[in-house]
């Protein structure tokens, strides 16, 4: 299985530079990568590098900590759809959730469905802060509210996307919505063994290491 079409080639480093963000987009280009990730700021320049092809154009909204207000996070994926976004990574309201408040996770992840336009959403629930069973609340919330992936962490929160994480969040999606393993993957076998595990995409900084690592054709 090759594993570039499944690959969100992510460039989300708080000092990522134009000329980083244009190597990341020739690289996607260049080895069929599903989408590349970026801040909002950087939107433009990708959905201008990207147009016409297959790579689709993606960025965040709540990023890293999902603690903004939810106007906040529509308005965010709203702006972002309008410039060329064709797909919105979201970090759920990760307080609210171990509340146990899980109306507001719910009016939080459907104002940026809503918001978005029909360009899917993965609503990021951050793993590794998460009992299981939140774990599982979490994916039955975000399914519940419209989002087209649950994905496991941002990256900036400690922890990463584990094999029995991807288990867990597919056996509650099921077929319903896709799983999206980012956090610390780094290798072909690493993100072979998600994707057997249950994920249909990979976040991932080091998406030319790991097609580089792959047996040619």
């Amino acid at each position: 299985m090759k594993i570039a079409p499944f690959i969100d080639h992510t460039l989300l480093r708080p000092d990522a530079t134009a000329g980083q963000v244009a190597a990341a987009c020739r690289e996607a280009l260049a080895y069929g990568f599903a989408a590349v990730c970026v801040h909002p700021c950087r939107l433009a320049q990708v959905v201008e590098a990207l147009k016409g092809s297959a790579v689709k154009s993606c960025t965040v909204a709540g990023f890293p900590f999902g603690a903004q207000a939810t106007e906040a996070k529509a308005f965010e994926a709203a702006d972002a759809v309008r410039r060329g976004a064709r797909e919105i990574d979201m970090v759920m309201n990760i307080g609210a959730l171990k509340d146990g408040d899980a109306g507001l996770v719910a009016r939080d992840i459907g104002a940026v469905v809503v918001a978005a336009a029909g360009a899917p959403v993965k609503v990021i629930i951050e793993t590794g802060l998460l009992t299981d069973a939140q774990k599982a609340e979490a994916c039955r919330l975000a399914v519940d509210a419209g989002a087209a992936f649950v994905k496991t962490c941002t990256g900036f929160s400690g922890g990463g996307a584990t094999v029995a994480d991807i288990r867990l969040m597919r056996s509650v999606v099921g077929s319903s919505a896709g799983v999206k393993a980012s956090g610390g993957i780094r290798t072909r076998d690493e993100a072979a063994a998600m994707l057997e595990a249950g994920a249909n995409r990979i976040g991932t900084s080091a998406g030319v290491a790991i097609v580089a690592q792959e047996s040619p054709a």
